[in-house]
């Protein structure tokens, strides 16, 4: 039997909610649920890294300098043109990428079409925001705007394009290049696929980060917690005995180990014993 040992925190703080994370600076969380697919590392070309299904129907591309940090496609099949595709930014954290990722793995079948099921006009992708509470802030130009309640947070549908690039955008943080993140996804994305991200949205676990590279607009709408290392367990009775048995003698004349000087002259030898 396999003991499962906890990974360690990558961070100081968590952060609540985590749309108010911000990118933690890698794609580990995004590509997590991928990993057992194929990868293909293409250097300096517009995305460094490229994962796709074993049928390259499915494809996933990372550009790690990007503004569109994140680029993922679905087709008919390898040869043929995106179905559909989904952007998100340099600010978006990965965890929410992740959450599309997984169904996405969880689709997947050399058999299966269930990621390229049209969605219409996929007003169900945004229930989970409903259901957890974000309200209708009313239409505009065309678009149906969704708010989360602390106003940092929302969603906008296009009712008007039936084939937009940018049917539906999922986004958190102020406005602005270094905080506001976005997930754009394409007129012909699945419901599911969309809904799953949004439900991320709504997660109320916290997610981890360097206080030091948190944006500081982001951490003033955030709440932060520090990440507490775990304690040691208290030795028993057994582990001191043990560690007694084992630890060897100190040799005689040499210095403790908590002294800082060393002698300045040698200690004196000791007299002889008298008969």
């Amino acid at each position: 039997m396999f003991l499962s040992l906890p990974l360690p925190v990558d961070g100081d703080v968590y952060v609540t909610p985590r749309y108010l994370a911000g990118s933690s600076g890698d794609g580990d969380a995004g590509f997590a649920p991928v990993a057992h697919w194929p990868r293909h590392d293409l250097g300096n070309g517009p995305h460094q890294l490229v994962v796709t299904s074993p049928d390259h129907r499915i494809r996933i591309g990372w550009a790690g300098d990007d503004y569109d940090l994140w680029t993922i496609s679905a087709a008919a099949d390898a040869m043929s043109a995106p179905r559909w595709m989904a952007t998100a930014n340099q600010n978006t954290p990965a965890e929410l990428v992740g959450a599309l990722t997984t169904v996405l793995a969880q689709d997947w079948a050399e058999d299966s079409d269930r990621f390229l099921e049209a969605a219409g006009r996929p007003s169900g992708a945004i229930e989970p925001l409903m259901a957890a509470g974000w309200t209708l802030g009313g239409l505009g130009r065309g678009r149906l705007h969704v708010n989360a309640p602390d106003g940092q947070a929302g969603a906008t549908v296009d009712v008007v394009n039936l084939n937009s690039d940018d049917a539906i955008t999922l986004w958190a943080g102020p406005a602005g290049w270094g905080t506001r993140a976005e997930i754009v996804f394409s007129s012909r994305t699945p419901a599911h696929l969309i809904a799953a991200t949004a439900r991320a949205f709504t997660d109320p676990a916290p997610v981890p980060r360097w206080r030091e590279t948190l944006n500081p607009r982001l951490a003033t709408h955030a709440t932060l917690t520090p990440v507490e290392a775990p304690k040691s367990p208290a030795p028993t009775p057994r582990d001191i005995r043990s560690r007694i048995a084992v630890r060897p003698p100190n040799p005689i004349g040499s210095v403790p180990r908590w002294s800082t000087t060393t002698p300045s002259a040698p200690l004196p030898a000791r007299a002889a014993a008298r008969c």
